[in-house]
């Protein structure tokens, strides 16, 4: 019991994909404007990580390392990943039409996300049975989401505050983030000492 806390715990403070992994860098940025859609991006971040690791496991273990097509996961990740974003903007477009058109194109990116492809590629890296791939994924999901709201924050605050015309936009925008990240690099003994 006590691994499993430790796999959840460091997927989001000590491996977050954002802050430490620098995986998912692209919907970070473009989403994290607005505290409410951060959050749905990454309630759908969540959900297809999980969803992702829970198809892709059994297809690597039953179908691509029992044949030894273990050289084609990339490409059978990728597919499989874009197949299930295609079915999260087709739910959120029914049912939350407000979340679908306020992610706009940042939904059909989480496909190409990093870190969704990197959550399954690292559950097969670090040898995770299924329990473990999930909650690996599920906290770094959960991670994505801390990192999401709370740079959400940071920047909601950025927009009221007099910053020099050389620094607005993206560049006051990366110094906030390697702020951040910075904040999440100190978790690293926290963690370690407590599961350890």
């Amino acid at each position: 019991m006590k691994d499993y806390l430790w796999i959840f715990m460091t997927a989001i403070l000590t491996e977050n994909f954002i802050l430490c992994q620098f995986l998912g860098i692209c919907p970070f940025l473009g989403v994290s404007k607005k505290l409410n859609t951060a959050v749905g991006m990454s309630a759908a971040v969540i959900f297809v990580m999980a969803l992702a690791t829970a198809v892709t496991y059994p297809i690597n273990r039953f179908l691509l390392v029992k044949n030894g097509l273990e050289y084609l996961q990339t490409i059978v990740f990728i597919l499989v990943i874009a197949a299930l974003v295609q079915f999260v903007e087709i739910v959120l477009k029914k049912f939350i039409p407000s979340l679908y058109q306020a992610l706009g194109i940042y939904l059909p990116l989480i496909t190409t996300n990093c870190a969704v492809l990197g959550v399954v590629l690292l559950n097969i890296q670090k040898g995770y049975g299924f329990g473990a791939s999930m909650l690996n994924s599920v906290g770094g999901g959960v991670g994505f989401m801390v990192a999401m709201i709370m740079f959400a924050g940071v920047r909601e605050r950025l927009e009221g505050n007099d910053i020099p015309k050389a620094l607005k936009g993206l560049p006051i925008t990366l110094i906030a983030a390697a702020l951040v990240s910075l904040s999440f690099q100190g978790f690293a003994g926290v963690v370690d000492g407590i599961f350890h």
